[in-house]
């Protein structure tokens, strides 16, 4: 697509909407603005913008709508492919001060949020409440919104569903700048196309998130947690599916092989409660009744025991399960800190062709000579497969890495599994996502993106190429 430079023109429009203090042109803009946690590209926009309402969001898109410039939505840029980045150039516009707490509404167990509301301040402010927000992504510093373009998942959402399943309703800006509320405190409907789960997990590509109604869910009275070691990973996995058919879910259900968690007692200084093994499942229950947990996790430690586990350590203090979780949550920090830099393979595969896909990257990392790190949710298949460079020189890493990816998402088609779980596509995962959908399927989606943004002005370059 063409379109139209940056003008002195358009940065006066745009003070003359925002004012002075919220544009920002040049060296004003940080270096962090060009680029995500990716880091692949770096790649300024020509102007910064800081938005405090859907109003300036709207007339800010009206402006750029009539005048063919691209516009970037952007959160705290956690993300890891790209999705926030200005590849185009033209506007940029940040939503991070839009970060307000609306509304607890303690009648339908909802909270209602400004878009840049961080999820750990959500976190923080249900604290002592009796409710909480059920997904869970590692990243606490993400904002609501960047989770919402996402569909981010976390770890618990075998038990209690990713974000679609947890956003009752929103407030958007269309690409021409019409504001527009989808949703609201229902439970559920059925009128009509769902566009409200459609603008879940679009990266901002068909419209701006500029408010969200979050799902509530009463705060269990009890949990405990299970650390579970197993002599190999096809051991661990394999007791997956025998878990899940003794009819008990967890809230959580996680795998990790041991590098990962000796990366992270590098990484945070404490030592996990046990390292020895070759891998682990990591899982969690809540529930209201001491004798109900009593008797799911009981019914699962002698299911992991008979399926081959070393061991299983129970822990049931908050203190105990918050240095299980919290560890599982800075695996990826302590894997980056690592290394020189990474990519991320973040695929979704059926949880019984789990084993065999870590396997054979095992494979490729001895093919290819290169530090492969992987963990994820064994409850339904969400892999994160981390390529490491260490100290290969920039061609190198970057042949190496394309051929490594080839051969991890093809094989991801060949068992049946999609190009991501929960990270998005970005620019950076493009190529897999079209190697992955029927010509059809790519049709359509391209067409999705004409109808909502006929100008393509809105975030190009992401998901679909047009």
């Amino acid at each position: 697509m063409k379109y139209s430079k940056i003008t002195q023109k358009d940065i006066d429009a745009l003070i003359s909407i925002l004012g002075k203090s919220k544009v920002y042109t040049g060296d004003e803009i940080n270096e962090d603005f060009s680029h995500d946690e990716l880091a692949a590209k770096k790649l300024y926009p020509d102007v910064l913008l800081e938005v405090n309402t859907a109003e300036e969001v709207s007339k800010v898109m009206k402006y750029a709508n009539d005048n063919n410039i691209p516009v970037t939505p952007r959160g705290q840029g956690t993300g890891l492919v790209g999705s926030a980045v200005a590849i185009h150039g033209g506007i940029m516009m940040s939503l991070c001060k839009m970060n307000n707490i609306l509304e607890m509404d303690d009648s339908n167990m909802t909270l209602t949020v400004e878009s840049g509301v961080l999820l750990m301040d959500i976190i923080s402010y249900l604290d002592g409440t009796g409710y909480f927000y059920a997904p869970d992504p590692g990243e606490k510093s993400a904002t609501i919104g960047g989770n919402i373009n996402t569909n981010a998942g976390g770890m618990r959402a075998m038990k209690y569903g990713v974000t679609r399943e947890n956003i009752l309703g929103l407030e958007i800006v269309y690409p021409n700048g019409e504001i527009d509320s989808l949703g609201g405190k229902i439970v559920k409907t059925s009128s009509g196309y769902s566009i409200k789960n459609l603008i879940i997990g679009s990266e901002g590509t068909l419209a701006i998130v500029t408010k969200a109604i979050l799902k509530l869910f009463p705060v269990p009275k009890f949990n405990i947690s299970l650390l579970v070691p197993f002599p190999s990973l096809e051991k661990a996995i394999e007791a997956v599916p025998i878990i899940l058919r003794s009819k008990i879910i967890p809230t959580a259900l996680e795998f990790t092989e041991r590098e990962a968690i000796l990366n992270t007692e590098k990484y945070i200084g404490k030592k996990f409660p046990h390292n020895t093994a070759d891998a682990y499942l990591i899982l969690t229950f809540d529930g209201n009744t001491k004798t109900e947990l009593e008797e799911a996790y009981e019914k699962v430690a002698h299911t992991c025991l008979d399926a081959g586990a070393i061991d299983v350590f129970i822990s049931n203090t908050p203190e105990r399960n918050e240095s299980i979780w919290s560890a599982r949550g800075t695996f990826l920090e302590a894997i980056k800190a690592s290394t020189t830099e990474l990519d991320e393979c973040d695929v979704v595969v059926p949880r019984d062709k789990i084993a065999e896909f870590i396997k054979f990257s095992h494979a490729l990392s001895k093919e290819y000579n290169v530090q492969i790190r992987s963990f994820g949710h064994a409850g339904d298949g969400n892999l994160h497969i981390y390529v490491l460079k260490d100290d290969l020189d920039e061609k190198t890493w970057k042949k190496t890495l394309n051929d490594v990816f080839e051969r991890l998402y093809s094989r991801t088609r060949e068992i049946g599994g999609q190009v991501s779980g929960e990270h998005g596509i970005g620019y950076a995962k493009i190529p897999y996502l079209k190697e992955s959908i029927k010509t059809t399927g790519m049709k359509i989606s391209r067409g999705i993106k004409e109808v909502f943004d006929p100008k393509i002005i809105l975030n190009p370059g992401k998901i679909v190429e047009i």
